[in-house]
């Protein structure tokens, strides 16, 4: 399932399941298929992910420097982005919008493949909001309605299966179109 959300096509929405740092070499894969199709990749994520993500890039063969430059790389924090729209420890609808929209819709308008890859989700589910998580996927579908991209989310395994989330772990899986788990016991 893995290569499914590596070559995610526009409307896809997916999201993986991960232990520890296995998340730099699925993130950077998903992202460096934007770029080396000429498209945009958007990271909205930690500094430590971000830090990860870009050195495998780096690794791959990517100039940061020019991608950022040109606009094929967006890069955003995650808990920067999210406390501009989080409010009440839930997420305002159109403080999101107004949040992402003028990224996508930048996007968009040079006429090729958009991938984003969030984590905010993932904030929210660890700071005990998880139904604002929920609310949150729910929230991007809504966007794609308008943009064509594809997206990627994230959440650390070992907080997604704590005793007395499965039910929320399947409204989260039912958010997207295609999921997957890494490495072992995923």
């Amino acid at each position: 399932m893995a290569a499914e959300i590596v070559n995610a096509s526009p409307g896809d929405h997916a999201v993986v399941f991960y232990h520890d740092n296995e998340l730099a070499s699925v993130v950077g894969s998903y992202l460096l298929g934007a770029i080396a199709d000429g498209g945009i990749a958007v990271i909205v994520a930690t500094p430590e992910h971000r830090l990860w993500v870009n050195a495998w890039l780096m690794q791959a063969g990517v100039d940061l420097g020019t991608v950022t430059s040109n606009g094929s790389y967006v890069v955003l924090d995650a808990r920067q982005t999210m406390n501009g729209f989080v409010h009440g420890d839930w997420p305002d609808a159109a403080a999101f919008w107004n949040s992402l929209s003028p990224v996508l819709a930048a996007a968009a308008r040079r006429k090729r493949p958009v991938r984003v890859f969030g984590e905010i989700v993932a904030l929210l589910w660890d700071a005990g909001l998880v139904e604002s998580a929920i609310e949150l996927e729910a929230l991007w579908n809504e966007m794609a309605k308008q943009y064509s991209f594809s997206l990627l989310c994230a959440y650390p395994t070992a907080s997604v299966m704590a005793p007395g989330f499965s039910d929320a772990l399947a409204q989260v899986c039912g958010a997207h179109t295609a999921s997957a788990g890494l490495g072992p016991g995923a």
